[in-house]
């Protein structure tokens, strides 16, 4: 692609000025499927959330309103309500604004209200969240700031003007930047691992019960080819610069491989929607030769991909007849509207700018210090949270981030980094009635410490549930999320039996996996952590025939 120069600007900067331009330019194309698969996103979510609706998300479950607010500070309008009703409306106005998004109407509004609904839920019950749900709110947090509605959509169809190609800008260097960042940390914190550097970690972690599913056993069966894939994967982590750094065809080719460990990822181990929500940002770097060179493959294959659009335009067109059509169109209000979003976004650079400018003066003084004996990551994590918390300005500036859910990790240890989990893990919830008798009322089963079946996993109804058992076994005595869970389950348990439950002991077993063990769980070793020990009502807790 040609560039052109200006007076006075050297033809190399020039040069390296074009070339930067085309390295972060976002086909509108792209922006137009990213929105699109956004809002399934986002219905998808909803419709599994709603399989635990009572249990995690109204007071009659173990996360009630009081408990969220007093262990997460972020913005939710959740919040506001008790009611049972009113939660049913908000999930059915969230779905509603996600098909606004889907269709393209109003999109920029359909962009901010899904963001603000997306952080309202995922405050709402913070203790079933994982990484997929943060990438997710950046990701969305990112496309305020970008023409998602370019084409596609209900928008472009009401312009007296052709779309945009593509565009290249601030906000498509934050969105592209932002995968980057994930992937390109992760691969740093995994690179301090010798089992991923070695190949070891895939076939480890599909040992574990507790998180594979479907294809993950019958793939386990090939440890060297697992392998091969761990280190590959690894590799693109560590490479992932190159994601920007490469235009066209070849970044397709490499965001496709991305494409493919994701999808892998999908197929063998349940770790809810984190492969999805990569899909969505993977597409932003698929560049405009790519989607005219597949328009014209496709059309040379028979595929009728203009008679296609026009029928979907065709549609889109009946449904814009019967919506409503405001616009402020006068010329103060687009200058106003204009100038709010400029400054809106000129503000935003700046935090970030401040934020990364303090923590890299801070942490190159931390590498430089001679005089401090502590290891070097040490030092550097040290560094970071101190400008976090005591340097002026960015402490506010990451509190408010907090907010709205869009504090940067720091770095990204997604899907075991940097080493992988070497124990699998099931809970036994010892517990007495009160006529004595001894039960395993999280497995519905006479008491004992065995596994609960080849298959941990199947523990959960939903991936949800696993994330929420881990914070209430990192949470145990220190908040109050374990006793909430506690006594819902005496609660549950006298409502469904005639005998009431007396006393609970919640446990967590640990198995550890080896390369030797890989296949025999019956040989690993076990060990028995206490979560929390309850006493039903208002008995004082005892302890319940603990393991050996």
């Amino acid at each position: 692609m040609g560039y052109t120069t200006r007076p006075g600007v050297p033809r190399p900067v020039a040069r390296f000025g074009s070339y930067l331009r085309e390295c972060v330019r976002i086909d509108t194309r792209a922006l137009a499927a990213f929105r699109i698969l956004a809002g399934l996103l986002i219905a998808a979510d909803l419709l599994l959330r709603s399989r635990n609706f009572t249990f995690f998300y109204t007071d009659e479950g173990v996360v009630p309103r009081a408990l969220a607010m007093e262990l997460s500070s972020g913005f939710s309008v959740y919040h506001l309500t008790t009611s049972t009703t009113l939660i049913v409306a908000l999930f059915l106005f969230q779905g509603l604004v996600a098909l606004q998004l889907i269709v393209g109407y109003k999109t920029r509004v359909a962009t901010v209200v899904s963001f603000l609904l997306v952080i309202s839920l995922d405050h709402h019950n913070p203790f079933v969240l994982s990484y997929a749900d943060t990438l997710f709110r950046f990701l969305l947090f990112w496309a305020i700031f970008l023409p998602l509605g370019e084409r596609w959509s209900i928008d472009a169809l009401s312009r007296d003007r052709t779309p945009r190609t593509a565009v290249a800008g601030i906000a498509t260097a934050l969105i592209l930047g932002q995968m980057i960042y994930m992937y390109f940390t992760n691969g740093l914190i995994k690179s301090r691992s010798d089992v991923w550097t070695s190949g070891d970690a895939a076939p480890q972690v599909l040992a574990m019960d507790e998180i594979t599913f479907l294809l993950g056993d019958f793939v386990s069966g090939f440890p060297t080819a697992l392998e091969f894939g761990s280190l590959l994967w690894f590799y693109l982590l560590v490479g992932s610069p190159l994601l920007l750094l490469l235009r066209g065809w070849p970044r397709a080719a490499f965001a496709g491989l991305f494409f493919g460990g994701h999808a892998a990822f999908a197929l063998t181990v349940r770790i809810g929607a984190f492969a999805y929500v990569a899909f969505a940002g993977l597409l932003l770097f698929v560049q405009t030769p790519v989607w005219e060179d597949t328009k014209r493959l496709l059309t040379a294959a028979g595929v009728d991909v203009v008679g296609g659009y026009e029928r979907t335009r065709d549609r889109l067109e009946a449904v814009t007849r019967v919506l409503p059509e405001y616009r402020l169109d006068s010329e103060r209000a687009v200058a106003l509207r204009s100038g709010g979003y400029n400054v809106a976004f000129g503000l935003l650079v700046v935090a970030i700018l401040v934020v990364a400018a303090a923590v890299a003066v801070n942490v190159g003084g931390a590498v430089i210090d001679g005089d401090d004996d502590r290891p070097l990551e040490e030092r550097v994590e040290v560094t970071i949270e101190g400008t976090l918390e005591e340097t002026t300005g960015v402490g506010e500036i990451y509190s408010t981030a907090g907010y709205f859910g869009v504090d940067q990790p720091i770095g990204w240890g997604v899907f075991a980094g940097p080493d992988p989990r070497t124990q699998d893990r099931y809970y036994v919830f010892a517990a007495e009635t009160e006529s004595g008798e001894r039960l395993d009322v999280w497995n519905d089963r006479e008491l004992t410490y065995d596994r609960p079946g080849d298959q941990l996993q199947k523990q959960y109804g939903t991936y949800r549930e696993r994330f929420y058992m881990n914070s209430v076994r990192r949470g145990g005595h220190g908040n109050d999320l374990a006793p909430t869970l506690a006594e819902h389950v005496c609660a549950e348990w006298s409502a469904d039996h005639d005998d009431d439950l007396a006393y609970l002991n919640m446990y967590m077993v640990g198995e550890d996996v080896t390369l030797e063990t890989l296949h025999s769980p019956d040989e690993r070793e076990r060990s028995y952590t206490e979560i929390y020990r309850h006493g039903c009502g208002d008995r004082e807790p005892r302890e319940i025939d603990p393991p050996e």
